[in-house]
Parts: structure tokens; sequence; C-alpha cells
């Protein structure tokens, strides 16, 4: 599971972070004061920090600065209340890898965390080596190399949408996932698409990897509330 530190003093922010992020199916750990941030992110194995700039007896900026020259790579995304040009880029060369300003779009932060995820790689992720390429389940196979579906050896018609759905839900194996963040994953954001049209695309990849798509094995609906794939 990926482990996220979130370092931030306001609690209701700091709630909202904890609660949205375990939503998603992170693990994470808060911390409040800027004390502590540096010897922590330093033991904590994490896989990415949520850093606030304006904490108390040390600030984001020396913070990140502090991590940086004591060799830590972990991606950090600064959160802060300035939107002066000046502090953004101050904030970029200590270190950051991105830069939010509050009030932000829970949506936005999302994204940006997978994006900074994905491009740090397995390997900064404590995972190491290539990352899987064919996720295999029941008698189907979905080959990311060759981006296609395939079940007992044959190549199933699909289209791009299905395929790159599938492959959100084989990455995020046994996890929820929101319609929501299927719409992050899958059409990106900004882009406007309704719930049932993920519902479509649900209804349609049953067809093809569940033996009988009126009681799926793979594909489970979580009512309310979105999706889990059970390979």
């Amino acid at each position: 599971m990926v482990k996220i530190l979130v370092v931030e003093d306001e609690p209701g922010i700091a709630f909202s972070l904890e609660s949205d992020l375990q939503t998603e199916g992170y693990q994470v750990e808060l911390i409040s004061d800027g004390a502590i941030a540096v010897p922590r992110a330093l033991a904590g194995n994490f896989d990415l920090i949520l850093l606030d700039v304006m904490l108390p007896h040390k600030d984001g900026f020396e913070i990140c600065r502090e991590l940086r020259h004591r060799g830590l790579k972990t991606p950090v995304i600064l959160l802060t209340a300035r939107t002066h040009e000046a502090e953004k880029v101050m904030g970029l060369d200590t270190g950051a890898d991105d830069y939010v300003t509050k009030p932000f779009s829970p949506r936005e932060l999302r994204a940006r965390i997978r994006a900074l995820l994905r491009r740090a790689g397995p390997a900064d992720q404590g995972g190491g080596g290539e990352p899987e390429q064919i996720y295999r389940f029941g008698s189907c196979e979905l080959d990311l190399c060759r981006f296609e579906l395939r079940r007992n050896g044959n190549r199933l018609d699909s289209t791009t949408t299905e395929l790159k759905l599938l492959a959100a839900f084989a990455r995020n194996s046994g996890r929820l996932l929101t319609r929501e963040r299927l719409l992050d994953e899958v059409w990106g954001t900004g882009i406007a698409v309704t719930d049932r049209v993920i519902d479509n695309h649900v209804v349609s990849l049953r067809k093809k990897i569940e033996d009988d798509p009126a009681t799926p094995r793979h594909l489970i609906s979580v009512r309310g509330l979105g999706y889990r794939f059970d390979a």
C-alpha cells in the first residue's frame, strides 16, 4: 500500500486530507509540527509527502530543503495559501516536485499525487524492478505491452477506453475505486463524463471477462460508491 506523509497543522484540512486519501486506498500518517517533519520523513519510508508551507517551528521550504540535502528523493507536494509566483519558484527551488495553492480541488490534488507516483516509478516506491505488464485473472489476461485483452488465449475486440478502464482496475486490484477516481484515471481531469458512461463501460467489460455477467466475480459493484476489481 502506498504510504503518504501529510504535514499539516490546520486540523480541518489535515482531517479532510486523511479521509480523502484513505478513501483512495492510501495509507496516511499525519503530523502537525515542522520540528519533527524531517526525522519522520527520513525514517518512515514514505512514497510521497504532502507538506504545508506555514508550519510551527520550521516552515515547509526549510523542511523540503533539508530533506533534499540529506538525500531523500521521495516526491514532495507543497501545500500553501501563498499565491505569489516568487514563492512558488522558491518552493520548487528547494526541491519540491509540485506546488498546490489553497483552497485546492481534492480531485486535482489526487490527480497530481498519482502523476508523481507514476513518475517516481516502482523502484523509488520501494517495489523494485519493472512494473507488471500482464495482469491475469480467471481465464483472461490484460497485456499492457500489446494493449490487448485476451480470454482463453484469444484476443477480444475492446475499445481503448475499455482497456484503460480495465487497466485502472487491475493496477488497483482489491481496492475500492470511486467513480470520481475512475474519471481521473481514464478520462483525465477537466473532462465532462457522467457516471452512466462509466457504468455502461463496466457492463460491457463484464460481458467480456465474466463467466456470468449478472453475477460478476471480478468487477464488483460497491453500492453508492463505485467498483472493486477482484482478481
